[in-house]
């Protein structure tokens, strides 16, 4: 089956990342569900977003409290990240997680067994090097190389988001239909076609020991919003981090609401009962 223009390809991802508001979401805190598979997004979710993903530290109360949820809900625990997977596990090292790196494009189930969307790095070399000038001649402006997918920051640089959406985006034409666009807080991101955060939370779903469980899913973002959506359509927890629009049922304020939710539900006696 071929696949649609680019341009019909963008549409798309803009209605399945468009938003609406929810009064649910408008500002509650969610319920502590029982039976809970937990699905936590990184960045601006379970730590403040920095103005560097290379400047993020994990302390170490975040890793035991993640620790004690993993404990909590018998394993279903996972990462759902932008960050590749490699770069994750640096960031918590020494312990290691469930993780769809790469929103979806690269996954590690709970066994350890790696999934990967495709082996597409090798064709991002060129428009990374074109990239990677545009970072170099504009201070402000990060090109973060994940190996599957390429994301332009410019959060040092707010004012010059057209002209980094105008390069990313020419970027995937060069590309073709393997690739598309997916924007961000402060990001535009060159990722692999068919994978998102939606389709990872599916696939682990179908896994032990997420299967059979009710699916909970931080995170505060545009490029979160489709997990949200599917989680929804699962009967699971939606919970968004911080202001904005967005499909989810329910709100936490930014991440250190987060961790006071967390807490609450690894210390529940029953979070892991079948």
């Amino acid at each position: 089956m071929t696949a649609p223009p680019l341009r019909a390809r963008m549409r798309t991802m803009q209605s399945r990342t468009g938003t609406r508001r929810s009064k649910a979401a408008a500002a509650t805190t969610p319920p502590l569900p029982d039976n809970a598979a937990v699905f936590l997004d990184i960045d601006g979710t379970l730590v403040h977003l920095a103005e560097r993903p290379d400047a993020v530290r994990i302390d170490g109360e975040l890793h035991a409290l993640l620790g004690r949820l993993r404990e909590s809900t018998q394993g279903a625990v996972a990462l759902i990240s932008g960050r590749s997977i490699a770069g994750i596990d640096d960031l918590f090292a020494p312990v290691r997680f469930a993780i769809a790196g790469q929103h979806g494009a690269e996954r590690r189930s709970a066994d350890g067994t790696l999934h990967f969307h495709a082996p597409l790095a090798a064709r991002l070399r060129e428009q990374a090097a074109i990239l990677r000038r545009l970072a170099l001649e504009h201070p402000g402006v990060l090109l973060e190389e994940k190996g599957a997918s390429l994301a332009l920051h410019y959060r040092g640089a707010p004012s010059l988001a057209s002209l980094v959406e105008r390069e990313a985006r020419q970027a995937v034409v060069a590309l073709g239909d393997d690739f598309e666009l997916l924007a961000g807080k402060l990001v535009f991101e060159v990722k692999p076609s068919g994978k998102d955060k939606g389709t990872a939370i599916d696939e682990f779903m179908a896994e032990a020991p997420f299967c059979g469980r009710r699916p909970v899913f931080l995170g505060d973002d545009l490029t979160d919003e489709l997990g949200f959506e599917r989680v929804n359509r699962i009967g699971g927890d939606s919970v968004k981090v911080g202001p904005g629009p967005t499909r989810a049922r329910w709100r936490l304020a930014d991440a250190d609401a987060v961790r006071r939710w967390l807490v609450l539900l690894a210390s529940r006696g029953d979070a892991g009962a079948p």
